[in-house]
């Protein structure tokens, strides 16, 4: 499992984020909660996303789908903006036909919400960041 560069949205430092750990990760500088944001693929969704003990927002994409390209940038926002509340898990498709296959994903990109490993959540298309924070915190208030 890799670790990810992040920016605290608080200080602009940039801070080594771990696919896997306790608890949520926080500004080496400030202290302030940093966007939880990793990667995973067929072998490290397990330790990255279900055994998480953060809830996770799955972002299941493809490299050659253009709402992907959108939509990317737009959940980056909100796990910035959700910072210590959220962890965003990016899942290449093509890189993960078991967890495609598993979540029967037909279209991309399909955005789940996942809250103690259990799928809470799902919709499969684009949208705008307002939209998709909505989307989260609607999700985790009900769940």
């Amino acid at each position: 499992m890799t670790s990810r560069i992040v920016s605290c949205v608080r200080c602009g430092q940039r801070n080594r984020v771990p696919a896997s750990a306790t608890g949520k990760p926080v500004c080496g500088k400030c202290r302030e909660a940093v966007p939880w944001i990793v990667d995973a693929d067929d072998t490290t969704f397990g330790d990255v996303a279900e055994r998480s003990s953060t809830p996770v927002l799955v972002d299941l994409w493809a490299p050659w789908c253009g709402p992907c390209r959108t939509v990317g940038p737009a959940l980056e926002q909100v796990a910035g903006d959700l910072a210590g509340t959220i962890k965003l898990v990016k899942v290449n498709v093509d890189d993960a036909p078991g967890l495609q296959r598993r979540f029967d994903v037909r279209a991309v990109p399909t955005l789940m919400i996942l809250k103690d490993g259990k799928v809470v959540a799902r919709q499969a298309g684009a949208a705008p960041a307002a939209t998709l924070r909505g989307w989260v915190q609607h999700t985790l208030a009900a769940a």
